[in-house]
């Protein structure tokens, strides 16, 4: 081959050479950006951080635990409810140490990170825990959708596996979470039992099954909605529904037991099946036949488990032996009756008044030692509180009126004069006491009751909240604002004809001279006394101010919000500042001021702040 040959098959080689180079390289970033685009398409963002305890000087006023979970991790016994973790000695609080969520559910595994196994916790909104013993780490997913946790299994190949509320079932193996299926995302997980290779997945629409990568859905129950779980050593799976249970064999459903049982809590051992429903007391199910026998608890069971041979249960007052009713965890002393907080009220006395949204009223002393719980068919669903001479209390069946020994002495509703019997709001001005309602206002007066509604001139009938400023009625409806001087309208307010973005008005506080307004999905609107607004460009748009949660005193405003905590307007620098430290969520729900305390109400307890 002479010279020029080998200088051309050279130039060839070279430029294949060159040509099966770029190809490659095109190849490599194609498969590369496809593994990203199916890696951002299947994985979550999160962070994974150490959680220190922080001084807030805020104050918790006991609610029950309400324990929901428990698991024994390192030889000790945790329980798991709203309030947070708890163990023998310790207490991990929600808004203390933890985020402020309330707390679901615990399983205890090991990653492939990690050197140890861990208890792992979900939450209610802020994603996972782990804890080790002495310390907790928080993984937050960036995607709020990964944050609801509803149940959590440990998986034997150092991965945990939670199921979520709207995010279907996640996987997390120490370094990413992601999906675990294409068919199990966008599903209300409500429970998970099985392993790596037979995995079972309750959902609010019925029951999946994993196995050898196939998703199934398993027909044949009782009812959609699976409320429960549990895996027998002899084989079946026990799915537990509101309407019985489900003996699954074979990825098929056998035969129901327990038929019209509400089966919230499930647990199988030789051959029996125990499970806790709304009712106190634990139905023990024979699975080859014969009739159940019922052992009688003192409050409804939420966990059924077995330690060392013991059949425990796990409940709002603690955890015991089923059998014998023996306490083994305590609930932490718990003075008020729930933890849904509706409404705060605080006498001349120092007394606390408490309201809930479906358990009636507390009525708690000053030094915070015990409470007086009324509950009945009018003393139910509190929506305000409000002390003068008389105590009004504002519920969902009547206006409940108590003298100054907090005892009852009326109910007014539809019979006795008032619009309707569902009161949203109530306020004194002068010898008139008004009640909002969802069909206009009412005004209580010695002489009698009248009424007013849309025929004559209020925004619209649908009030939700009442406030007097420089002698006049405001009145916050689902259509605006209405002003009212001498019980008549004077002048309405709405998003055609004032700078309001949202005429869902919820909640209105006074300080000084001027009115703060709450609106359910626009945030705060300040109104001045000359009838000029001020908006507030520091507060986001989309906020939610909850029915009847706002407070003020003549240098501060404070507003409950649905999700994103406590705010508050600091009239000394005119800006709004956000509390989430100490809360027991970010939910609140109600905000009362008194002897410099300030009262917040959350759906998950109640705390004071100095």
């Amino acid at each position: 081959m002479n010279k020029r040959a080998r200088i051309v098959l050279t130039a060839i080689c070279l430029a294949g050479g060159v040509w099966a180079a770029l190809t490659l390289w095109q190849a490599s970033r194609a498969i590369g950006g496809a593994e990203r685009q199916t890696a951002a398409e299947t994985q979550f963002t999160f962070t994974n951080k150490e959680l220190r305890a922080f001084a807030t000087g805020v104050e918790h006023i006991g609610a029950p635990s309400q324990f929901h979970d428990a698991a024994i991790y390192k030889g000790r016994l945790y329980a798991a409810g709203p309030g947070g973790v708890f163990a023998d000695r310790e207490q991990f609080r929600v808004g203390d140490l933890l985020p402020p969520a309330p707390v679901t559910k615990m399983a205890v595994g090991i990653t492939s990170q990690a050197a140890e196994p861990e208890l792992w916790i979900g939450t209610a909104g802020e994603g996972m825990l782990a804890f080790n013993g002495s310390r907790f780490r928080h993984l937050r997913p960036a995607d709020a959708k990964a944050r609801n946790i509803t149940s959590v299994l440990a998986l034997g190949a150092g991965r945990v596996l939670f199921g979520t509320q709207k995010a279907g079932v996640l996987v997390y193996d120490g370094r990413t979470l992601s999906y675990l299926h294409d068919n199990l995302r966008e599903h209300h997980v409500t429970a998970l039992v099985g392993d790596d290779t037979d995995l079972w997945i309750g959902t609010i629409r019925g029951l999946l099954h994993r196995r050898a990568g196939q998703v199934n859905e398993i027909a044949g129950l009782p009812d959609k909605h699976v409320l429960s779980l549990t895996r027998s050593t002899e084989g079946p799976v026990y799915a537990g529904t509101a309407l019985g249970i489900a003996v699954i064999r074979n990825a098929a459903v056998e035969r129901v037991v327990g038929d019209g049982l509400f089966a919230k809590a499930l647990y199988s051992r030789e051959g029996r099946l125990f499970a806790g429903t709304l009712d106190p007391g634990i139905h023990d199910v024979p699975i080859s036949g014969g009739r159940p026998h019922f052992i009688e608890t003192a409050t409804p069971v939420n966990k059924i488990f077995e330690v060392g041979g013991q059949l425990l249960a796990a409940s709002s007052q603690g955890i015991f032996e089923a059998r014998t009713g023996t306490d083994v965890l305590g609930s932490d002393s718990a003075v008020l009756a729930d933890r849904n907080v509706s409404a705060l009220s605080v006498d001349s006395l120092g007394r606390i008044w408490v309201g809930y949204f479906d358990r009636g009223l507390d009525i708690l002393e000053a030094d915070l030692s015990r409470a007086k719980h009324l509950e009945d068919q009018h003393r139910f669903c509190v929506n305000r509180i409000v002390h003068s001479s008389t105590t009004a209390v504002a519920t969902a069946n009547g206006l409940v009126l108590f003298d100054a020994t907090a005892q009852k002495r009326q109910v007014l509703g539809r019979d006795q004069g008032l619009i309707s019997n569902h009161v949203t709001d109530v306020v004194f001005k002068g010898d008139e006491m008004i009640a909002a309602t969802p069909s206009g206002l009412s005004f209580i007066a010695p002489d009698g009751i009248r009424s007013i509604y849309a025929f004559h001139g209020l925004i619209n009938n649908h009030a939700y909240a009442l406030s007097v400023a420089n002698n006049r009625l405001l009145a916050g409806t689902l259509g605006g604002l209405s002003l009212l001087e001498s019980g008549t309208v004077r002048v309405s307010y709405t998003t055609s004809n004032s700078p309001l973005r949202h005429n869902w008005i919820t909640a209105i506080a006074t300080s000084g001279s001027d009115t703060f307004i709450g609106t359910y999905g626009a945030g705060v609107i300040q109104l001045q006394p000359d009838g000029s607004w001020q908006t507030f460009s520091d507060l986001a748009p989309s906020t939610e101010i909850n029915p009847g949660a706002m407070a003020a005193t003549s240098t501060r405003v404070y507003a409950g919000t649905l999700g994103k905590g406590l705010l508050l307007y600091d009239r000394s620098d005119n800006r709004w500042h956000t509390i989430t430290q100490g809360l027991p969520s970010l939910n609140v729900t109600a905000v009362h001021i008194a002897n410099h305390r300030v009262y917040v109400g959350t759906d998950n307890g109640l705390v004071r702040l100095p």
